[in-house]
């Protein structure tokens, strides 16, 4: 019984850091992407709560169209 546990525990943390890491990978193509576009619309949103991203969605007919695919396809 104990091995059950352990093992399904163990399944539990990785599930946990492949989402974290899939996350990260995200939010590093987004940056990417975005970076010019941040930079020229959104300079002066303070990071944190979603700002910068809601800010780009906003303007999002001024994006360029790698940050458009960027914002469109994110998890």
């Amino acid at each position: 019984m104990r091995s059950i546990l352990a093992v399904t525990g163990f399944a539990v943390l990785l599930a946990a850091g492949a989402q974290t890491s899939a996350l990260a990978q995200d939010q590093a193509v987004l940056r990417d992407a975005c970076k010019a576009d941040y930079q020229k619309l959104c300079q002066g949103v303070q990071p944190g709560g979603g700002r910068i991203i809601k800010c780009l969605q906003d303007q999002s007919d001024k994006l360029s169209p790698g940050c458009k695919t960027a914002l469109s396809s994110r998890k």
